[in-house]
């Protein structure tokens, strides 16, 4: 297994990772368990997502695609009907 991804948050997570599953590409996230113990550990590079080594390439194309996607998004209420994240 390999990290394709390390999320902010749980939610740009599971995003990565349905993204991932809907292309056919198995994605397990990794550290949720530990977001109840910030304070104690580093805030950042808890939560990743990982994927199968020879997926990896693939996997890489999608979830740049999402983070890019994320970075320009606007705040949840702004978002439209139809707008959004879609696969190619």
């Amino acid at each position: 297994m390999r990290s394709v991804y390390q999320a902010a948050n749980l939610f740009d997570a599971q995003l990565v990772k349905d993204a991932l599953e809907a292309e056919g590409i198995p994605a397990f996230v990794t550290g949720a368990d530990l977001i109840g113990a910030i304070g104690e550990l580093p805030c950042q590079g808890l939560i990743e997502v990982r994927v199968p080594d020879g997926a990896w390439p693939a996997a890489r194309v999608i979830a740049e695609r999402v983070d890019s996607w994320l970075a320009e998004a606007p705040f949840v209420g702004e978002l439209g009907g139809d707008e959004g994240w879609q696969p190619a």
